[in-house]
């Protein structure tokens, strides 16, 4: 873990701790905001050197920038390690669990002397959580299913942090073996949304050479295992990484084989046999005889079955074998057909970019447009504008576009708040002013399934709103989908033609690529948003086509790859223009 991430996460635990104490709910909300400012301004805000460098930061008070100071000078927050001595080990372990939250850890704690997340489940599968006050049966439900979500995630990252450090470590060796070929293998290679260990795959003769390079990277913490084919290494972030080096010829099957995944090659190999063929990781071979017959590139080997070569984000046995056979691969998106991102947040709510500062970083990717889509007045945590505040906005998005002095054009939009009964915070006179029109649930994640799905169905059927958000609300690792009927959401969406978002944002991608795959049978059109509260947030839109990919995804699925003008006929389609 970064420092970056270790001081987000000590004002977590700070916010928990806190709750657990009984401290006033402003101070447990402080500290709540101070991670997630912490999270969206990365290593910037370890370079402050006073209080006053801090409070430029918007969320960040003067006690909140004493604490960060002190976590910059000894690795720790005082008031944290003095909670931590207070509060018994055993209940700060429970706080991992989705769900269930500090004050429901304390209650199980004292009531049921409930010390293990084990003991936690015991509790839950036996009906006692549901007889303690508060609780009931809903809820003891919910902290079950919070358990199963830990136990199915824990132990893997991101696809944005295991990308990131594999790049890191290909640029690395890249810089000592320029001419090195080596890719990205195992789930990371899929795009899958979390990794477990970090596989890369390298094409060599010289195999001794690339481990003393790999083996002696700069970020490498300890050498697990050093051989002439495969070398292991944990990280100075403390993560795993697997280096194998193949003969060139060698190279397409072994990174066919390793990439997987194992449904998929299982697929593949009943193929081969079929045709008198075998496959491994080192190439396709006739049985007759042991005469390789492919290997060198992924693409001879599985010309060498009869079969196109499916792109590494499909092959998860979803379909992919038998299209490849077929010649019938569906044509993906690719990151250059993206012209614009449609879930943007400026510093007028909760993000820290200007809408010119917005606009430049959209302008170096080579966008035609943007959605500026900050949070609607009803969620005060987040800053969110009133219908003054919102009405100066659009006429400032207005007054930039019209000088005409960039080739990106910026949407005026919002992002609703989806309230208990469907309700909206503007009026159809504020929101016929928008060209962009988001809407999402920030709260009640736990209704019913019934009425969450009774609230974005109201939503959907407001000729306004163009754009559901993240849909089900996951935060991956952190908080599972909230019970939604994505069957009747899709199908009213494409009833009315409303797009469901793919939020890019790496802690959530959502909708998952298994959800894209209902939302392109339904027919319903999807709009890929960074959900970006930073510049550097834009970026994120590579995890958010990978994962359309993994989708089936084409250009034609994505509101994303249209023209300006295609683009904004499809958004006031149905609609009254003030």
């Amino acid at each position: 873990m970064g420092e970056v991430e270790e001081l987000s996460r000590a004002f977590e635990e700070l916010a928990e701790l806190s709750d657990i104490k009984g401290e006033v709910r402003f101070k447990v909300n402080a500290y709540h905001r101070a991670a997630e400012v912490v999270k969206e301004v990365g290593e910037e805000i370890l370079e402050a050197e006073d209080v006053k460098e801090l409070l430029k930061y918007k969320g960040i008070g003067e006690g909140i920038a004493k604490k960060i100071l002190e976590f910059k000078r000894t690795g720790t927050i005082s008031k944290l390690e003095e909670l931590k001595e207070e509060i018994p080990v055993e209940l700060i372990s429970l706080l991992q669990v989705p769900n269930l939250g500090p004050r429901r850890a304390k209650l199980v704690y004292e009531e049921l002397g409930v010390r293990t997340i084990e003991e936690l489940q015991e509790a839950a599968e036996t009906h006692k959580l549901a007889e303690l006050p508060g609780l009931g049966p809903k809820a003891e439900q919910n902290i079950l299913e919070g358990i199963r979500h830990l136990q199915t995630t824990s132990g893997r990252l991101s696809i944005h942090r295991a990308h990131r450090i594999q790049e890191e470590i290909a640029a690395a060796l890249w810089e000592r073996i320029p001419d090195l070929v080596l890719s990205p293998a195992g789930s990371l290679r899929r795009m899958k949304e979390t990794i477990g260990d970090i596989d890369i795959l390298a094409a060599s003769r010289d195999g001794g050479t690339v481990m003393e390079a790999f083996c002696t990277l700069p970020m490498v913490e300890r050498v697990l295992l050093r051989g002439e084919t495969k070398s292991s290494i944990f990280t100075d972030d403390g993560l795993q990484v697997d280096l194998r080096v193949v003969l060139p010829e060698e190279y397409g099957a072994a990174l066919q084989y390793f990439t997987g995944s194992k449904a998929h090659n299982v697929h593949v190999r009943e193929i081969a046999k079929k045709s008198g063929k075998k496959i491994n990781e080192y190439g396709v071979f006739l049985v007759k005889n042991d005469r390789r017959v492919a290997g060198a590139t992924e693409e001879d080997v599985y010309e060498a079955l009869g079969m196109d070569c499916p792109p590494p984000e499909l092959r998860e046995d979803r379909g992919e074998v038998e299209a490849a056979l077929e010649h019938n691969l569906p044509s993906l998106v690719t990151l250059q057909d993206i012209k614009g991102d449609l879930h943007v947040h400026t510093e007028a709510s909760d993000g820290v970019a200007s809408l010119e500062e917005i606009r430049e970083a959209a302008a170096a990717l080579g966008y035609r447009y943007v959605a500026i889509t900050d949070h609607a007045m009803n969620l005060k945590v987040a800053n969110g504008l009133d219908r003054e505040r919102l009405l100066r906005q659009v006429e400032e998005i207005r007054r930039l576009n019209a000088k005409g002095d960039s080739p990106v054009v910026l949407l005026a939009g919002t992002e609703l708040n989806i309230d208990n009964e469907g309700g909206l915070d503007y009026d159809a006179e504020v929101l016929s002013m928008l060209d962009v029109v988001i809407a999402s649930v920030h709260g009640g994640f736990r209704q019913s399934r019934q009425q969450i799905t009774r609230r974005i169905l109201e939503a959907i059927r407001n000729p306004h709103v163009k754009i559901i958000a993240h849909p089900t609300g996951r935060l991956i690792g952190q908080r599972p989908p909230y019970d939604v009927d994505m069957k009747a959401v899709m199908m009213e969406a494409a009833a009315t033609g409303t797009a469901l978002e793919l939020n890019a944002f790496p802690d959530r991608l959502d909708l998952s690529d298994e959800d894209l795959l209902e939302a392109r049978k339904e027919g319903v059109m999807v709009a890929i948003g960074t959900d970006a509260h930073r510049r550097e947030h834009l970026g994120f839109m590579l995890y958010g086509v990978a994962t359309a990919r993994r989708g089936w995804l084409g250009k034609e699925n994505l509101l994303n790859a249209m023209d300006v003008e295609e683009l904004l006929a499809w958004l006031w389609r149905g609609r009254e223009r003030r």
